[in-house]
């Protein structure tokens, strides 16, 4: 995998998203979180890569590079530099005995692409230096070199472009370095895996002319000695930018010396990480608005959960579950596609079943607050979820009450443990789909890849419930619609696609007691396919109930309770 790192913009997403660019330089994927979160932020990213890098996602849709805007990678926080400090500077008999930092503010960081406003009322002395950009991933304060190299992430490419009489005349660079604009950066971030520190070559060029062309090897304060100074006393934290210093052969130190003027092309290029390029916007335009920056979030990618339980047989899985009381018999709910464990809670509720019973709930991987794996999603491997949450909580056997998809996976499950099914409660079971029916789901995971899930909810709200909720039980739609819109869009779209490759199970394997509640307007569990279920698996019953659609447990809470607890 090329691990170089873009931020951008395009027609699918118009705000920041970050993804991965092909090795040729023409497409960009875009990445999810293991939830299925979307990654928007490279600070959130390089804050929590030990926790997901090995996990990461590929998103939809894959777009062509040049069709989309390149952002600048790392937003919303000074870059810290160091004066003198890149190989032998401008000035061969200038070499200081400790690195002396300063910083460029974060407002001046643009993404190549952008014009670099010349300030013509701050300065006629523009100029610019390439430099290698260090970012730093692990974070700490008092980093010794010995252990620098353990917290650097990455790097990027960065044009410290300076005012050069500001630069003189204050005494400290702060001023003659953080214009607006003056910190092109980018185009990628790429990760130290894929990058030979030994062996990056800078090169600067001016409307094509080479004025700048060093090894980075060749800096007068190594890598680790530029992260020690850094941190001496001070916390460096995830996705901080540290800029090395520039070669010879800047424009002031030519003889006589050569500014920057308007329409100049300024490229910086250092190997594996592509090059930066910046054209010198017009004296006369007025000075580019600034936005408003959002400071970057450094927190995980997922919100803390306490019930979410490490399994036995590996992954995670957001279970809820009490103290297991073996003189007690044990039920375990599985919802449906674009549902979680918290549909089933009116019927827990009214059913009382927390008194009598060991009540066992769980989101499946990609919904609720359950996170994807990585690994591939199919009917068979939700199916496994079950086992795999029943070994966790250290029980043998139960009452599996599923909805919906939830019904196709807890078929398949009694079908090959049958030994741990005692009874089976299916509400508005699926079995597996005919052509048309793949189709659908087929295409629904791809509009909700493109769109979200509010590109689905309002219809499929709409067509789940029976016409009396939808027209007059504002709750119901309210909590159907809620529990789709609020599913991680990836997670929902990969339980469509293995909905739609997913095989009926052996029916005749299932020996556990078997009822099936229906909905009298259910399209997606028709009469059809309840008459197909009580006929395939022995000795199933049935209770239909009016007026109801695929919602059963939400649209007729007290109706379920009733069924349930008169099987149970």
């Amino acid at each position: 995998m090329s691990l170089r790192f873009i931020a951008y913009k395009s027609p699918s997403f118009t705000s920041s998203r970050i993804g991965l660019v092909s090795a040729d330089d023409k497409t960009i994927t875009p990445l999810l979180f293991p939830s299925g979160k979307p990654v928007r932020d490279l600070h959130e990213l390089i804050g929590d890569w030990a926790a997901v890098n090995a996990s990461l996602l590929p998103g939809t849709p894959v777009e062509q590079l040049s069709a989309v805007e390149i952002l600048a990678p790392l937003i919303g926080r000074d870059v810290l530099e160091f004066q003198l400090s890149g190989f032998d500077s401008s000035d061969k008999n200038e070499q200081p005995d400790f690195p002396v930092i300063f910083t460029k503010r974060a407002t001046s960081i643009v993404a190549t692409g952008t014009e670099i406003y010349p300030h013509p009322d701050v300065t006629d002395t523009l100029d610019y230096e390439g430099e290698l950009g260090i970012i730093i991933g692990e974070g700490g304060i008092g980093i010794k070199k010995a252990d620098a190299w353990k917290h650097v992430w990455g790097a990027c490419v960065i044009n410290d472009v300076t005012a050069r009489e500001r630069q003189r005349d204050h005494k400290q660079f702060y001023i003659g370095k953080s214009l607006d604009t003056f910190c092109p950066m980018g185009p990628y971030a790429v990760h130290a895996s894929m990058l030979d520190w030994k062996n990056l070559v800078l090169e600067t060029r001016v409307n094509g002319q080479v004025r700048q062309n060093q090894n980075t090897s060749e800096l007068i304060f190594d890598i680790p000695t530029l992260i020690e100074t850094c941190s001496m006393g001070i916390t460096l934290m995830p996705g901080d930018v540290i800029a090395t210093g520039t070669p010879a052969g800047v424009g002031i130190g030519k003889s006589p010396p050569i500014f920057l003027k308007s329409g100049d092309l300024v490229e910086v290029s250092i190997t594996g990480l592509g090059t930066l390029s910046n054209v010198v916007g017009s004296a006369s335009a007025p000075p580019p608005t600034c936005a408003p920056i959002r400071v970057p979030s450094v927190q995980t990618s997922t919100l803390p959960d306490a019930q979410l339980r490490t399994l036995t047989a590996g992954g995670q899985l957001h279970i809820n579950a009490g103290a297991i009381d073996t003189a007690k018999h044990t039920v375990i709910f599985v919802h449906g596609l674009g549902g979680s464990s918290t549909n089933w809670e009116p019927v827990i509720d009214v059913t009382g079943l927390r008194e009598t019973h060991n009540v066992i709930s769980f989101d499946l991987e990609g919904h609720g607050l359950s996170p994807l794996s990585g690994n591939e999603v199919s009917i068979e491997s939700y199916a496994q979820s079950i086992a795999a949450v029943l070994d966790t909580v250290g029980e043998k056997a139960a009452t599996v009450v599923a909805h919906s998809m939830g019904g196709l996976i807890a078929t398949t499950f009694a079908s090959l443990h049958a030994a741990r099914v005692e009874k089976l409660i299916l509400l508005g079971p699926v079995k597996s789909f005919a052509p048309g029916g793949v189709a659908a789901l087929t295409g629904r995971a791809a509009t909700v890849r493109q769109g979200g899930l509010a590109a689905i909810a309002p219809a499929v709200t709409a067509g789940g419930i029976s016409a009396l909720a939808f027209k007059s039980r504002p709750l119901v739609k309210s909590a159907v619609f809620s529990s789709l819109s609020t599913t991680p869009a990836e997670g929902y779209a990969l339980a469509c696609l293995a909905l739609a490759a997913g095989r009926d199970p052996a029916y005749d394997a299932i020996s556990a007691p078997t009822l099936i509640i229906a909905g009298d307007e259910d399209k997606t569990c028709p009469k059809a396919t309840v008459d197909f279920l009580a006929g395939a698996i022995k000795g199933a019953k049935v209770v239909t109930l009016t007026p109801v659609g695929h919602w059963h447990q939400v649209e007729d809470f007290e109706g379920v309770s009733a069924a349930i607890k008169s099987f149970l």
